[in-house]
C-alpha cells in the first residue's frame, strides 16, 4: 500500500514527540568531569574516620566521609587540585597536585594523625601514579601542563601523538570513524563525519584520547572518541596571556626536492593569539576571551609567467605571457579564530555557562598545475560557528544532571568568484594548457571554474543525570537528539560558446544544492562499579536515524522509463534502528598492577555526503544497454557501518618510575561504505553506494613511561597492526570493476596499513626556568600496488608492495624569564628537525621510489617535479608568550 507524505509526516511527529518524551525523562552526557574517592583512617589505630571534611580547594565541591570512612565526590571539573581533609580532634591535612580527569575515577585515601597543637595543618603532595590500573581500555589523558611542553601547536597533533593513531586513522579504521568532541559535545560535521574546529593548544584544559573500545554513552564513531575540554576564568583572579611566533620552512642550500627553502623568510609563518579571563562583575559570573591570527604560505611555490586573461595561439605554438615572473605562493592558510566562555555559579549547586567557538579560514588549495598561472586558482573560504549553553544542577552530592543546547554551523564555499556572472570569468575564459611540449603541459591561461557550496546547520539536545547510587554504583541514564539542516551541491560553472564571445550557465551538476533534513537520536544506560581494586564499566546504547527521503522501489528500473518493466515508485527511506552493547572489565593482579578486557558493538552512520552525493535517479531516465556513464550513484538508504571490537590488556607499575601498558586488539568490520553494480532490465549496468564491503584489523601496542623526577620524563610506544580489507575507500570497486579487475576481491592492506609504529619522547625539564622535548616517531612503509611487468611479478595483488619506512624528530626548547615581574618566556619549535623527505607520500608503481622511475612517460617527467609527493620540510618557530594574574579580593 502506498504511504502518503501526510501520513508519514504525521508518523513523523509522532515519534519525534515520543523521542523527545524519553529525552527528558533519560537525559544524556559524556563525561567532562571526573570523580575523587577514598578513605580516610586513623593512622594510629587504621580505624575508618566518620564524618572528614573533604573540600576540593578553589571550589565549592566537598562532602564528608560516612561510617566506614569511606567517601565519594562526583561532578569534579577536570584539573589540578588541592584537597583539604579535616576533622574534629585531628590535624587537618592538605594534599596538593591530586590530578583530576574527565569521566575517570581519583583515588584519595589518607591517614590523619590525633592533633596535638590547635591549629596544625601538614601539607604533602600527591604521588601521581604511572598508569591509572582501572582503566578498561586504551585511553590516553593529557593536561594543560602536559601539553605546554610538546612540540605541538594544536589538538590534531596531539591525537597523532598517541600509539595506535596514523595520521588520523585510528588502529586500523578508515578516516572520519573517530567521534570529535568539545566539552562532551559533538563537534563533527555530519556531512563529512569530520570535525568542524581546530583548536589551539592554548585553550586546552585537557585532552582525552579513546583508542581502543569506548563507553555507551559514545556513539557515532566506529574507532575513537577526542574529547576536548576547555578552559575557564576563574572567580578570584584576572589571567591573561599573550603568544607571537614566526617562523618558515628552511632547507640549506639548493635541495631539488625543496625548491625555494634556501630563500629564508621569517614572516612566511605569524601567528598572534591573545587570552584573557576572571570575573566579569556580575556575582559569581566569570569570563574567557582568547583570540587568534594565523597565516602561513606553505612551502610550495609556482612562478607567476603567466596571467589568467593571457591569451595564446597553441595552435601556431604562439605564447604570450605577461606574467611579472614573481614566486607565488601554491598553498596559503589564513585564519581568525575565537573563543568565548561565559560561566555563572550565583546559586549554589547550579552551574550554567555559555560557550562560543569561531573560525574564519581562506585556504588555497596546492594545484601544481596552475604553478604557471597561480592566480587562476579558486580559494576555499570557510565560516564555522559552535556555541550553546550549558547547564548543571547537583540534585544532592551524589546525583546531578547536565543539560546541553548547542549549536554547529558551517558555511563553505569554494570558487573563485562570488557571482556566476563576475566579468572576471569571460576575461579569462576558460583553463587552458598547451600541450606535454609547452610548459609540461601545465595549464597557462584561464581560471578554474570550478564552484561548490555547503551550508550546515545542526541542533544538538543533550541532557544527563549520573547517580554514585552507592559507593561501588556510578549510574548514568542519556539520550541525544540531533537535527540537522544541510544545503550542498555544485550551483553550475561558467563556459563559453564556441566562438568564446557569450558566456553562459549550464545547468547545475548533480546533485545541485538541495536540502536535507536528517533525524538521529540515541540514548544509553550505563553502570561503572569499583569495588576495591576492581573495575566494571557496562553499558547499552540505542541508536536511531531517519535520512528523511526517498529511493526507487525497484533499482532495475531506477527512473521508471524502462519500456515493458516492473514499475519502480518512489518510496521512502526506512527509519534505521540499532543496539550497541558495551561491556570493560579491569582485575588487580598485583600490587599496582591489573589486566583489563572490553567487547563492544559500535555504529557509525557514513558521512551525509555519501547518502545524497549523486542520488537524484532521474538521471538514469536515459539508460542504454551497456552504459555506466553516470559516475557513482548515491543512496539516502544506507545502514550504519558496524565494528566489533575487542581488547585485552596489562597496565602495570614497575617501579616507581617505570610503568607498563600493553593491549591485543582485534576489529571485525562490516557493512563499510562500498560500491555494488546493478544490471537493470534492459541489460545497462549503473554502479550505486551500499553497505557491502568489509575488513579486519588486528594487533597490538607496547608502552613504557619513565618518570625518575619532576625534571624528567619519557615514554616509548611501539605499535603492530593488519588492517585489511576489500577496498580502503567506497568507489575503489568501481575503479576496479572499470579496469576490469575482480570488483570484490579478498582482503587486502588497506593503503593506511601501517605495520609498525614507534613513538618516542623525551622531556627535560626545570620548573620556572626552562623545559626541552623531542619527539621522534619511526613509520615503517605503508602498501602501494605495483605496476605489472616492471619487474615485480605480472600477477602480483592490489597494494602487494610496500613504501620506504621514514623516521622523523621534532623539538620545542623553552626559557622562562622574569621581566620587571611579568612572567615571560622565549620557545623554539623545529619541526622535521632532520629534514626527512619522504614519509609515507606517493611513490611510482613501477619502481617503489617515490625518485625515480624507469622509462617515464610525460606524465611520469611531471609527476618528477612536483614536490608535493614528500614530506613536510623542515620548519623553524620562533616566539615569546606573556602571561600575568591579578587576584580579586
Amino acid at each position: 500500500m502506498k504511504t502518503s507524505s501526510a501520513t508519514r509526516c504525521s508518523n513523523c511527529l509522532g515519534i519525534y514527540f515520543l523521542l523527545f518524551l524519553v529525552l527528558i525523562y533519560t537525559i544524556s552526557f559524556a563525561d567532562t568531569s571526573g570523580k575523587l574517592t577514598g578513605r580516610i583512617t586513623d593512622k594510629k589505630s587504621g580505624e575508618p574516620l566518620i564524618g572528614v571534611n573533604i573540600v576540593v580547594q578553589g571550589t565549592t565541591i566537598g562532602t564528608a566521609t560516612d561510617f566506614d570512612g569511606y567517601f565519594v565526590i562526583i561532578n569534579v571539573p577536570p584539573s589540578i587540585y588541592s584537597i583539604r581533609i579535616s576533622s574534629v580532634g585531628y590535624e587537618s591535612k592538605i594534599v596538593q597536585g591530586v590530578a583530576i580527569n574527565s569521566g575517570q575515577s581519583t583515588t584519595l585515601n589518607e591517614k590523619l594523625s590525633e592533633q596535638v597543637i590547635e591549629g596544625q595543618e601538614v601539607v604533602v603532595v600527591a604521588e601521581k601514579p604511572i598508569v591509572d590500573t582501572r582503566q578498561t581500555s586504551a585511553v590516553a589523558i593529557m593536561n594543560k601542563d602536559q601539553i605546554a611542553v610538546l612540540p605541538v601547536q594544536n589538538l590534531q597533533d596531539i591525537v597523532n601523538l598517541q600509539a595506535g593513531v596514523v595520521d588520523g586513522h585510528f588502529r586500523g579504521g578508515r578516516k572520519g570513524e573517530v567521534q570529535y568532541q568539545v566539552d562532551g559535545v559533538t563537534v563533527n560535521n555530519p556531512l563529512t563525519n569530520e570535525s568542524v574546529v581546530s583548536l589551539d593548544r592554548s585553550v586546552l584544559q585537557e585532552v582525552q584520547v579513546i583508542s581502543g573500545t569506548f563507553d555507551a554513552e559514545y556513539g557515532q564513531a566506529m574507532s575513537g572518541v577526542v574529547n576536548a575540554v576547555l578552559r575557564s576564568g576563574k572567580n578570584d583572579a584576572i589571567d591573561w596571556s599573550a603568544e607571537m611566533y614566526i617562523g618558515d620552512y628552511v632547507g640549506f642550500g639548493k635541495n631539488s626536492k625543496y625548491p625555494f627553502l634556501d630563500d629564508i623568510d621569517p614572516l612566511a609563518i605569524q601567528s598572534y593569539q591573545l587570552s584573557l579571563s576572571g570575573p566579569t562583575g556580575l556575582p559569581k559570573t566569570t569570563f574567557l576571551l582568547s583570540g587568534r591570527r594565523y597565516a602561513s604560505q606553505g612551502f610550495y611555490f609556482g612562478q607567476r609567467i603567466f596571467n589568467p586573461t593571457d591569451n595564446s595561439d597553441f595552435s601556431a605554438k604562439i605564447i604570450n605571457p605577461t606574467g611579472d615572473k614573481k614566486l607565488i605562493p601554491l598553498t596559503t592558510n589564513d585564519e581568525w579564530s575565537g573563543q568565548m566562555k561565559i560561566s555563572n555559579s550565583l546559586f549554589e549547586g547550579i552551574q550554567v555557562s555559555y560557550q562560543a567557538l569561531l573560525s574564519v579560514t581562506n585556504n588555497k588549495p596546492y594545484r601544481f598545475d596552475f604553478r604557471y598561472n597561480p592566480d587562476g586558482v579558486k580559494t576555499p573560504s570557510s565560516f564555522s560557528l559552535v556555541h550553546g549553553i550549558d547547564f548543571t544542577q547537583m540534585l544532592s552530592p551524589k546525583v546531578f544532571y547536565t543539560v546541553n543546547l548547542r549549536q554547529n554551523k558551517i558555511d563553505y564555499s569554494d570558487y573563485k568568484y562570488e557571482n556566476i556572472y563576475d566579468p572576471r570569468y569571460y576575461q579569462a575564459k576558460q583553463p587552458r594548457s598547451g600541450g606535454e611540449d609547452i610548459y609540461d603541459g601545465a595549464i597557462i591561461q584561464g581560471l578554474d571554474l570550478g564552484r561548490y557550496m555547503e551550508k550546515t546547520t545542526v541542533n544538538i539536545l543533550k541532557a544527563s543525570v549520573t547517580a554514585q547510587v552507592t559507593n561501588i554504583h556510578l549510574v548514568k541514564i542519556g539520550a541525544e537528539l540531533q537535527l540537522s539542516d544541510i544545503t550542498y551541491g555544485n550551483p553550475g560553472v561558467i563556459y563559453l560558446d564556441t566562438n568564446g564571445l557569450t558566456p553562459y550557465v549550464n545547468s547545475p551538476l548533480f546533485p545541485a544544492p538541495q536540502n536535507y533534513k536528517p533525524i538521529s537520536f540515541s540514548t544509553y544506560i550505563q553502570d561503572r562499579i569499583e569495588w576495591k581494586d576492581v573495575s566494571v564499566r557496562g553499558g547499552v546504547r540505542l541508536e536511531y536515524f531517519d535520512a528523511q527521503s526517498k529511493v526507487p522501489s525497484d533499482p532495475q528500473n531506477p527512473a521508471n522509463t524502462i519500456i515493458g518493466a516492473p514499475t519502480s515508485t518512489s518510496k521512502n527511506t526506512t527509519s534505521k534502528i540499532v543496539v550497541a552493547p558495551r561491556l570493560g572489565v579491569s582485575y588487580p593482579i598485583m600490587v599496582n598492577g591489573s589486566i583489563y578486557f572490553s567487547y563492544g558493538h559500535f555504529y557509525q552512520l557514513p558521512a551525509i555526503n555519501q547518502f545524497f552525493s549523486n542520488s537524484d535517479y532521474s538521471k538514469l531516465k536515459d539508460l542504454a544497454g551497456g552504459s555506466t556513464s553516470y559516475g557513482v550513484i548515491g543512496n539516502p538508504d544506507l545502514k550504519p557501518e558496524f565494528t566489533t571490537q575487542y581488547e585485552f590488556g596489562m597496565k602495570a607499575q614497575l617501579n616507581d618510575f617505570f610503568g607498563f601498558d600493553g593491549s591485543l586488539f582485534y576489529k571485525d568490520i562490516r557493512d563499510l561504505l562500498g560500491v555494488e553494480i546493478i544490471e537493470t532490465y534492459n541489460s545497462s549496468r549503473y554502479t550505486r553506494l551500499t553497505n557491502v564491503d568489509f575488513g579486519s584489523v588486528s594487533g597490538f601496542t607496547l608502552a613504557l613511561d619513565y618518570r625518575a623526577s619532576s625534571s624528567l620524563s619519557a615514554s616509548l610506544d611501539y605499535s603492530n597492526q593488519f588492517a585489511l580489507g576489500n577496498s580502503s575507500e567506497p568507489s575503489e570497486t568501481a575503479t576496479r570493476a572499470a579496469a576490469g579487475k575482480d570488483a570484490n576481491p579478498r582482503e587486502i592492506p588497506f593503503n593506511w596499513d601501517q605495520r609498525h609504529t614507534v613513538n618516542g619522547q623525551v622531556t627535560f625539564q626545570e620548573q620556572n626556568n626552562y623545559s626541552l622535548t623531542a619527539i621522534a616517531k619511526f613509520a615503517s612503509g605503508q602498501p602501494y600496488t605495483p605496476s605489472i611487468g616492471t619487474g615485480f611479478g605480472a600477477d602480483l595483488e592490489d597494494n602487494s608492495g610496500r613504501k620506504p619506512s621514514g623516521v622523523t624528530v621534532d623539538f620545542r626548547g623553552e626559557k622562562q624569564l622574569d621581566l620587571y615581574g611579568i612572567a615571560m618566556s622565549a620557545f623554539i619549535r623545529v619541526f622535521n628537525v632532520f629534514n626527512t623527505s619522504f614519509f609515507n607520500g606517493e611513490v611510482f608503481s613501477a619502481t617503489g621510489s617515490p625518485d625515480y622511475v624507469s622509462s617515464p612517460t610525460s606524465a611520469d617527467r611531471v609527476r618528477l617535479m612536483d614536490p608535493n609527493r614528500y614530506f613536510t620540510p623542515r620548519k623553524i618557530e620562533i616566539g615569546i608568550s606573556v602571561r600575568g594574574s591579578s587576584l580579586i579580593d
